[in-house]
């Protein structure tokens, strides 16, 4: 029997394989996953990297009660780390992911030339949408543009129809990740359509609302859940039975670390939509994504921030200001020197 996008997947896989990880003859692939992970994606990119001559190598574990830290007493710390660190390459396809846990700081830390890239929750529909029919040409120039522009600029305000109004300073020192989906380079790496970046924690400000969906722990949310923050801490939350639920999930880790924000990101993938998947959720177009607790050190270098676990939230349809220069007006791009590009992607 047929299943969805059976031919898609196929060469979603070699693109992956091919194009964004540029995987040469004879290199240990490393793909992990677990038992809420999705096997047609697995096997469909274990056989794209065979076909280029690497060395797949698929780890699948029991899926995990928790990300991140939270993960590791239920993983084979040991024997993953090791594999991970004396591997070329790693694809992350974990529903429950290993990204902030100590196998991932492991093998990261060890091995400077591993090529890793976050595809967590990966499923033939998103892998179809948000990475085999993507214009990585003229989506590259499109983030480009926007990360300079971001970078340049000192102050930010960000609102949105469901309560967002919130502001901060940026630190020119800390690095903006420009996710464009290409993992043929050391280091960690996303799905493409996303920038993301650690402002100075203390100036953030205001009030951020999750209206999309929060993962950790709630996925889609059903009404609001508003964020007060007071230089960069979390100091209330209000909101329906979600907010309640995030509160106690937050304050079960018994560390204050937990509610500190981490970093913020916009979301610019032309096939993303909101489905409770937060890789896809966070690259949805015209949305603005926080995260909350662990700082990775590519965000804060050298060595970022270690809390217990990571939770990111979305807010949808972003009106965005640099320096009293509006860029985005509730998710749609209205700063002039982007429009055309945005046309060539479908967006404008």
């Amino acid at each position: 029997m047929s299943a969805l996008y059976e031919y898609e997947i196929g060469k979603s896989a070699d693109i992956l394989c091919r194009e964004l990880f540029k995987l040469k003859p004879g290199e240990t692939f490393a793909i992990t996953c677990d038992t809420e992970s999705d096997w047609r994606v697995v096997e469909a990119v274990a056989t794209a990297a065979f076909a280029v001559g690497a060395k797949p190598l698929v780890m699948r574990v029991a899926s995990p009660l928790g990300v991140g830290k939270a993960a590791d007493p239920m993983l084979p710390v040991n024997a993953l780390s090791a594999a991970l660190k004396e591997s070329d390459a790693w694809v992350e396809f974990n529903n429950e992911w290993l990204l902030y846990s100590t196998p991932y700081e492991i093998a990261t830390k060890g091995n400077k030339n591993l090529r890793y890239m976050c595809l967590v929750g990966m499923n033939p529909d998103m892998m179809t949408r948000c990475l085999g029919r993507v214009d990585y040409p003229n989506l590259k120039v499109f983030q480009e543009r926007i990360t300079d522009m971001t970078k340049k600029a000192k102050h930010m305000k960000l609102t949105t129809p469901a309560g967002t109004n919130v502001e901060f300073d940026n630190d020119p020192a800390r690095p903006m990740i420009c996710e464009v989906g290409y993992a043929d380079t050391p280091g960690s790496h996303m799905l493409s359509g996303q920038i993301g970046w650690s402002p100075k924690f203390d100036t953030i400000n205001g009030t951020i609302a999750f209206d999309g969906s929060i993962v950790p722990p709630t996925g889609l949310v059903k009404e609001p859940v508003k964020l007060h923050v007071e230089k960069g801490k979390i100091v209330k939350i209000e909101g329906g039975k979600d907010a309640v639920e995030y509160e106690a999930w937050l304050r079960s880790f018994n560390d204050p670390k937990m509610f500190s924000m981490a970093h913020v990101c916009y979301g610019f993938n032309p096939g993303a939509k909101l489905t409770g998947n937060i890789l896809e959720d966070e690259r949805v177009w015209g949305c603005t994504e926080w995260g909350i607790g662990y700082v990775g050190p590519m965000l804060a270098p050298p060595e970022g921030i270690p809390a217990p676990s990571h939770s990111d939230g979305i807010c949808l349809n972003t009106s965005v200001w640099l320096d009293g220069v509006q860029l985005l007006d509730k998710g749609k791009v209205v700063h002039k020197d982007l429009i055309e590009i945005a046309k060539k992607l479908g967006k404008a």
